[in-house]
């Protein structure tokens, strides 16, 4: 059964005079991504390939989540990625190969949301940082939410 770790860029800076495409992180944003990380490497089974938006705030975010896990993934730069489109991004998960036990997408909001709500039926807040956890039964499926939150925001563990 697949896994699809779903991320929405870390907080971007606005005061930066950039286009939206190459828009930097701010300073929270460089701090809440790598708790992102934290929390992906100890909660989800290693990600295998992850699709990254080519926007500038996109590719950071996924350098700070990838520098916290254990494990190096493979990372592909994607313009389909960079979408503000739910519909859009379900065609990048129904293009990921088959042999794939988990995969990430890294991108934007409203389309991560509306991805997570398009592959489980369920609608969740995807604030920046935000990690959704969904298994399916193939990438061309329907299937469940497993966890959805920003890491940032979860207390310490007790474990």
């Amino acid at each position: 059964m697949p896994t699809l770790v779903v991320i929405r860029h870390a907080k971007s800076d606005w005061d930066v005079p950039a286009d939206d495409r190459h828009r930097p992180l701010a300073a929270r944003g460089r701090r809440q991504a790598p708790e992102s990380g934290r929390w992906i490497a100890e909660e989800v089974e290693p990600i295998e390939l992850a699709v990254v938006s080519v926007a500038q705030r996109a590719r950071e975010t996924w350098e700070l989540v990838s520098a916290q896990l254990p494990y190096a993934a493979r990372q592909v730069f994607d313009e389909a990625a960079y979408t503000f489109s739910g519909d859009d991004l379900v065609e990048v998960v129904r293009a990921l190969p088959r042999e794939l036990s988990v995969a990430a997408v890294v991108s934007h909001n409203p389309a991560v949301e509306e991805l997570v709500r398009s592959l489980t039926g369920e609608w969740v807040p995807m604030p920046t940082a935000a990690v959704a956890v969904i298994d399916l039964p193939s990438w061309r499926d329907r299937g469940g939410l497993r966890w959805a939150g920003r890491p940032a925001d979860q207390p310490p563990s007790t474990q």
